[in-house]
């Protein structure tokens, strides 16, 4: 199994595609055999979820993302995980202990009304 996690200094970032980095790893018996980090190739509408399905990837856990993005992580047999926070080793190791639980996203498009009640959401997608 592969996950990718969104990365910035080492935690989770809050936006999927406004991320530096991808934090990706390899899980073999329930156990973390590999990790390594790679640059987010563009934050275009379908160049990330393209570039994960390239590289194999599983699983997707990342604090938010906008529904276009879940669609196609999901349409490319990707689990998509949502509501993640902290460390990106400790939120896998959560995720493999089976104590992860996924939120529904507050990212519904750049049209500058995110989230609950109109407010702007704190995912950072338009700073």
């Amino acid at each position: 199994m592969r996950i990718a996690l969104p990365t910035i200094e080492n935690k989770i970032s809050g936006h999927f595609g406004h991320c530096p980095l991808f934090t990706i790893y390899e899980v073999n018996e329930g156990k973390i055999s590999n990790k390594k980090i790679i640059e987010n190739p563009g934050h275009e509408k379908v160049k990330v979820p393209v570039y994960l399905k390239e590289l194999n990837i599983d699983v997707v856990i990342a604090g938010n993302m906008g529904e276009g993005a879940q669609k196609l992580l999901k349409e490319n047999n990707m689990e998509v995980i949502l509501g993640a926070n902290g460390v990106c080793d400790e939120i896998v190791d959560k995720y493999l202990k089976g104590e992860l639980k996924s939120v529904a996203s507050t990212c519904h498009g750049h049209d500058g009304h995110h989230g609950e009640n109109g407010h702007q959401c704190k995912c950072r997608c338009h700073n």
